[in-house]
């Protein structure tokens, strides 16, 4: 069995757009899908937090793994969100994932049950493992601001001593620097921060890059800087980055998921992009021209441009 390779660079949490019906808008995913991967972005992680993943039932997050897949989208690009409150449900959906080519499936805590021991999470990560077998490849999922559970900096190390071929990696959200850095020094495990914000300290610290939810409309200037930290280029990189930071904290200040696709909706003309399952609700076109206006007008420009490459995919 081959060990996890990393991928190096973007990562986007792809947002899942919904028809007027609130059911899946395929067309939609498929072609917003397309044109991060033909664009800015080395991965996905389809169904993580910006995708709303909560409100999508486990079959339809397999129905539009299909709709990827089938488009020719690789499927060795895609790490797609798989954590439930059940371990019988996190491991069929994880399994299903694992079998259509996944690279990874990136699961949460299980999060219903707070405060619960990292005994009993470590408990249900092993019986997890021992349920996919040896081919199983988890990154965990830590958004403890959201879940209500998290995954502390011993419970990872003492996970990827136990399971090193499958516990291969984590998704820090927690937006806390030091968490990240600490848990950049367990070996062997890649690390990937929830943002673009601290990628000039972690790249430095062995990071691959950054999975961060604003690359589903930043995308190409996040990956610029990506590109100049791999290249060793420094300073040019720590210049760029403060353009991205100001995007990446504007977008802090609304409300990020539905102001992220009131924005597609209106540079892209497809009303169905400012759609999103309730309790989540649209932020309104006023409300997004504000945005936009805060933006600049550059960060507008390169997102007009990239909803034409979406619009002709």
């Amino acid at each position: 069995m081959a060990p996890f390779t990393a991928h190096q660079g973007l990562i986007a949490p792809n947002l899942t757009p919904f028809n007027d019906d609130l059911s899946l808008a395929t067309d939609l995913y498929v072609a917003h899908a397309r044109a991060l991967l033909e664009g800015p972005c080395a991965a996905l992680a389809p169904f993580g937090t910006t995708g709303e993943a909560l409100s999508v039932a486990p079959a339809e997050r397999i129905e539009a793994l299909k709709a990827l897949i089938g488009a020719g989208i690789d499927a060795r690009r895609l790490i797609p969100g798989t954590g439930l409150t059940s371990l019988p449900e996190t491991v069929a959906l994880s399994r299903k994932c694992l079998d259509m080519g996944c690279a990874a499936v990136m699961v949460l805590p299980p999060f219903y049950f707070k405060p619960v021991s990292d005994d009993g999470l470590f408990a249900y990560f092993a019986a997890l493992v021992q349920r996919l077998g040896p081919d199983a490849r988890i990154v965990l999922y830590h958004i403890p601001q959201v879940s209500g559970v998290g995954f502390p900096v011993p419970l990872v190390a003492r996970l990827r001593q136990a399971f090193p071929d499958q516990i291969v990696g984590i998704k820090d959200s927690s937006g806390k620097l030091d968490n990240t850095l600490a848990l950049l020094d367990i070996e062997g495990l890649t690390v990937w921060p929830g943002s673009e914000l601290p990628v000039l300290e972690t790249s430095a610290r062995g990071a691959p890059g950054c999975i961060s939810a604003t690359a589903n409309l930043n995308g190409a200037a996040i990956a610029e800087v990506l590109e100049l930290l791999r290249e060793g280029r420094r300073e040019e990189a720590a210049a760029k980055h403060e353009a991205v930071k100001a995007v990446r904290l504007t977008f802090q200040d609304y409300a990020p998921i539905p102001a992220q696709k009131r924005l597609l909706a209106m540079v892209t003309g497809e009303a169905r992009w400012a759609n999103l399952r309730p309790p989540l609700m649209p932020v309104s076109e006023e409300k997004g021209e504000e945005l936009l206006k805060a933006l600049g007008p550059e960060f507008r420009a390169r997102l007009e441009d990239f909803a034409r490459s979406e619009m002709r995919g």
